[in-house]
């Protein structure tokens, strides 16, 4: 099979309605489902066939389950009680609207050390859960949270360690759009399992509304950011 013929058997339905407002052809345009050209164990639960040119796919049904499973975890929790953190600027405002719709604590950036576990930084957080977009890039605020017991619930990419993540919701992290659908997904799920959204009803924002805009300058270090770390 060639990859244009791969691509025609998986660009999804537009009459397969995934959530209110979103078919299967728009979720699978974002990319969710692409991975890496490297698998490791504990991801090969959550991948389906390779492409031709050798990347893995997720399977996007197990995605959208374990979003599911972590919006409920999350509204039991109490997303006021929640941190959730980037430290790659694709992922900003996907972390930012996620925050502004749930109310949980957003950090962005550089994890300081001592966010979690030293109650004297002027920045101390006290976490009783926390969501990272990528374990091998935001790997700090693991550590801290291992160290205090705190739960994690990580967004994991074919080529993701998975060791110390509590719950895997699998997907793919190094994408913009990808990232903007899946924390947009998992806001609707927090909002429906807390009982602030009914399931048939939009949101506020949309899924481009969570994506990450960026300059050509940007992009550009953002694709070669992206195309070394295909090739690890």
């Amino acid at each position: 099979m060639s990859i244009s013929e791969f691509d025609d058997d998986e660009a999804g339905s537009e009459d397969k309605i995934i959530v209110a407002g979103l078919s299967e052809k728009a979720l699978l345009a974002t990319g969710i489902r692409i991975g890496t050209p490297v698998r490791t164990k504990t991801m090969e639960q959550f991948t389906a066939r390779p492409r031709p040119d050798g990347l893995h796919m997720i399977d996007y049904a197990k995605t959208l389950h374990r979003i599911d499973v972590a919006g409920k975890f999350i509204a039991a929790t109490g997303a006021k009680n929640t941190v959730v953190y980037t430290s790659r600027e694709h992922g900003a405002m996907a972390v930012e609207k996620f925050c502004e719709l749930t109310g949980a604590m957003a950090r962005i950036g550089r994890f300081m050390p001592g966010t979690f576990t030293n109650p004297l930084y002027p920045g101390h957080l006290d976490a009783e859960l926390v969501v990272v977009a990528d374990p091998m890039s935001d790997m700090q605020a693991i550590i801290e949270a291992g160290r205090l017991g705190v739960p994690v619930i990580a967004v994991c990419d074919t080529d993701n360690v998975t060791d110390d993540i509590d719950l895997v919701i699998p997907g793919n992290n190094r994408g913009r759009k990808a990232i903007a659908a899946i924390f947009w997904l998992l806001a609707r799920a927090t909002l429906t399992h807390a009982n602030l959204l009914e399931p048939d009803k939009p949101m506020k924002y949309s899924i481009e509304d969570f994506e990450t805009k960026i300059d050509e300058e940007q992009k550009s270090e953002m694709l070669e950011e992206h195309m070394s770390d295909r090739r690890e």
